[in-house]
């Protein structure tokens, strides 16, 4: 019952965690790092968003496994599931969104904070569930587990590198900044920001909702 209620929870924060990623690229200011490089080929190429984020995550899984090598566990291919999942959740909630086409400067802004807000919703609703992670995440955390490096750091150096690459792609199929704007860079810093407030002001929650105090390893990013 516990692992099913965490599971439950995890979904929920999968799916805000689309309509987040979907607020933020509707804003059309650029979109989350870790959407970056999907944004800019869906932009440039017949796939969607929720496709290209899914052949991006098994890229990811991939990376992973060559990384861990041995150390790439059972638990890990959990990931190509939730990947396939989180892109289906995408594309539903892009399809929702499709009205939304904001002219203005301030209702861009507005689309974009509330997108952040949403985003860093569904990733503490996620560490709430600390069941599974998203590629992107885990991908950062087979870095830190191999090399011994700091989890902070090291995600601010994939989100930059994420959003280097897609600026580069974006140049090279466009030849032009397409898909990469200041939105990136803010969610980049906004979307932790509000995922460690909320895991701060509301750890009272935990708790409630779980009996088995932290459970087995944690398997959620840090954030704090």
């Amino acid at each position: 019952m516990e692992k099913c209620k965490r599971y439950l929870i995890f979904l929920a924060g999968l799916f805000i965690n689309s309509l987040g990623v979907s607020l933020v690229t509707k804003a059309n200011l650029g979109t989350s790092p870790i959407s970056s490089i999907p944004y800019v080929g869906s932009l440039n190429f017949s796939l969607t968003l929720g496709e290209f984020t899914i052949y991006f995550s098994i890229l990811l899984i991939i990376l992973q496994f060559a990384i861990l090598r041995k150390n790439f566990k059972p638990e890990h291919v959990l990931q190509v599931p939730i990947s396939f999942l989180f892109g289906y959740f995408i594309d539903f909630t892009m399809l929702l969104l499709s009205s939304i086409q904001p002219q203005f400067y301030l209702a861009k802004i507005a689309y974009l904070l509330l997108g952040c807000l949403v985003l860093g919703f569904g990733v503490y609703l996620e560490v709430l569930a600390n069941v599974a992670m998203l590629p992107g995440e885990s991908f950062v955390r087979a870095v830190v587990t191999t090399w011994n490096t700091d989890f902070g750091t090291t995600k601010m150096i994939f989100d930059v590198s994420m959003t280097g690459i897609a600026a580069l792609l974006s140049l090279l199929f466009a030849q032009r900044l397409d898909g990469v704007r200041e939105g990136t860079v803010i969610a980049a810093f906004l979307v932790g920001f509000i995922a460690r407030l909320l895991g701060k002001h509301l750890s009272f929650i935990k708790p409630l909702l779980f009996h088995d105090g932290d459970g087995k390893k944690k398997v959620s990013p840090e954030y704090d």
